[in-house]
Formats: C-alpha cells, sequence, structure tokens
C-alpha cells in the first residue's frame, strides 16, 4: 500500500509534495485534475467545498485510479466523518481545527486500525483504491502505516502547542491555514500581505514539525506562492484551488476577447466587420 500512497512517497523522498485542491464535485473534474503533470496529491474539500458524501466517494475513486493520492479534507475530527474518508479509500485524511494534544491524540485513534486505534474494518470500497489484488485483512495489516494523518494548525491554541500536537505518534503533517491562523492569533492578512507576527507564528509551525521528524504543510493561493514556500522549507504545498482557478481562466479569456474587440472598434474594423 505504502508504494501506492503517491503522497507518502513523495514526502519520503524529501522532495516537493505539489498538490491541487478540489471544492466542486464530479469525477470528471476530479480526473482533469489528476492527470496534470507532476503532482502527488489532491485535496477533496469536504469542509469548505461543494462535496457530499457520494461526491467524495466518486471523487475519492477517480483521483486513485490516475494513480495520485486523494486526501480528504473532514470537516471536523469526528469519528464517522474519519471513518467515512478512509473507508472511500482516501490515501490520507486532513482535520481541520486541531487545538489540542488531545484533539490530535483521537484523530490518529480514530483514522488506526486496533490495537493501535478504534477505526473499524468492513469497507468494500477502501482496499481498491490501492491494489485490485489485495484482500481485507491485508489491507487491514498495511493500512496504518500507508494512511497520512494530516493536521490544520490554525487557532492560538494550536500554536501554544504545536511542539506537542507534532510529537504525537502517528501524526505526519502540520498544515498551515495562513488565514485562518491570521485571523484567529490577532493579525489577519487582509491585504495579502502577512504580519510579521503571523510569519512568526507559521515559521514556528514548520520548525516543530521537522523538529518532532513530520512534515509541514501550507495552503497556497497560486503557485508562486508554493514556490516561495517550498523554499522556505515546506515539505507539501497546493496551487490555489479549482473554483479560483476556473473564475480566473475565464476572467482571463474574457478580458483577452474584450481587449481584441475595443481595439478593433477603434481602428474603425468594428464598423467595416458590420458590427
Amino acid at each position: 500500500m505504502q508504494a501506492v500512497n503517491t503522497l507518502q512517497k513523495t514526502l519520503k523522498s524529501g522532495k516537493a509534495a505539489i498538490g491541487a485542491w478540489q471544492m466542486l464535485p464530479g469525477s470528471n473534474l476530479s480526473r482533469i485534475l489528476a492527470r496534470t503533470p507532476n503532482l502527488s496529491w489532491i485535496c477533496v474539500d469536504c469542509e469548505h467545498g461543494n462535496l457530499s458524501d457520494d461526491s467524495m466517494h466518486e471523487s475519492v475513486a477517480a483521483i486513485a485510479a490516475c494513480g495520485i493520492s486523494p486526501i480528504v479534507r473532514v470537516a471536523e475530527g469526528q469519528h464517522w466523518m474519519i471513518k467515512r474518508a478512509l473507508d472511500a479509500g482516501a490515501h490520507g485524511i486532513m482535520v481541520p481545527l486541531v487545538r489540542t494534544v488531545e484533539d490530535a491524540r483521537n484523530v490518529v485513534k480514530f483514522s488506526k486500525f486496533p490495537p493501535t486505534g478504534t477505526r473499524g474494518l468492513g469497507s468494500p470500497f477502501s482496499v481498491e483504491k490501492f491494489d485490485h489484488s489485495m484482500g481485507l485483512m491485508q489491507y487491514y495489516q498495511q493500512a496504518n502505516d500507508a494512511l497520512l494523518v494530516v493536521l490544520q494548525i490554525e487557532t492560538q491554541e494550536a500554536l501554544d502547542s504545536v511542539a506537542e500536537i507534532a510529537a504525537v505518534p502517528g501524526v505526519d503533517v502540520l498544515l498551515i491555514g495562513p488565514t485562518d491562523l491570521g485571523n484567529n492569533i490577532g493579525h489577519p492578512s487582509l491585504t495579502g500581505e502577512y504580519a510579521p507576527e503571523l510569519k512568526a507564528a507559521m515559521a514556528k509551525i514548520n520548525d516543530a514539525a521537522h523538529a518532532a521528524g513530520k512534515k509541514s504543510a501550507i495552503y497556497c493561493g497560486s503557485g508562486e506562492q508554493a514556490r516561495t514556500f517550498l523554499d522556505q522549507g515546506f515539505d507539501m504545498v497546493n496551487t490555489s484551488n479549482d473554483v479560483a482557478l476556473l473564475g480566473g481562466a475565464i476572467s482571463q479569456a474574457v478580458e483577452a476577447a474584450r481587449g481584441s474587440y475595443v481595439h478593433a472598434g477603434v481602428q474603425g474594423v468594428k464598423k467595416a466587420a458590420g458590427y
């Protein structure tokens, strides 16, 4: 199973784990994203995205079939939400608003089979997202080591305990959401610029993850921003999300068309062409 988890393999290799972010439903959209060269993971966002449980199942299957790791962001670190994501075949889970060491331990417990955790076995869908030839008991024996746990650090409470949270066994990655982190610690990024206090908090999380032998991740709004954070030592980044990219691409296309139209009008071509 570990050989199939492209995100885990990339992180273990020390290479940059570059991903995409899906907020809209649709397995065709999932396949378009997953066929992008040089990606190792895609977040299926069930926290802020427009994705139902059945849409999540379909996207996880489509992404995994393309040889990319589907990572499901659940709405909250509840046992049943984590179970649904992993039973769909997610290669890992992303949990928002982890505030305490106890929260972190519970997420790990809910994500692992006994004796490490309390996850129940029985999904007929999870095995095939790794290896069609694998049996259910093989999945049971390998899943604890092959699935990733990504925790979001985005509150002052979590920041104060970040070293202890990072040290929890079974936690693989600490992820920063800069907007929510900045809002929560009293230094919102209203203009797109990060206050020195927010930069210091982000560096503290990055350092805490690495000091505990874990990986660090951060949500990015563009490929350029992702490159900046990779240069700062983060291990895992995304390159915007499908909603922003779709809206931006359409806006650019419309402006390109308008520019041509206006230019033609100024030159008198509009009238000559019968517009």
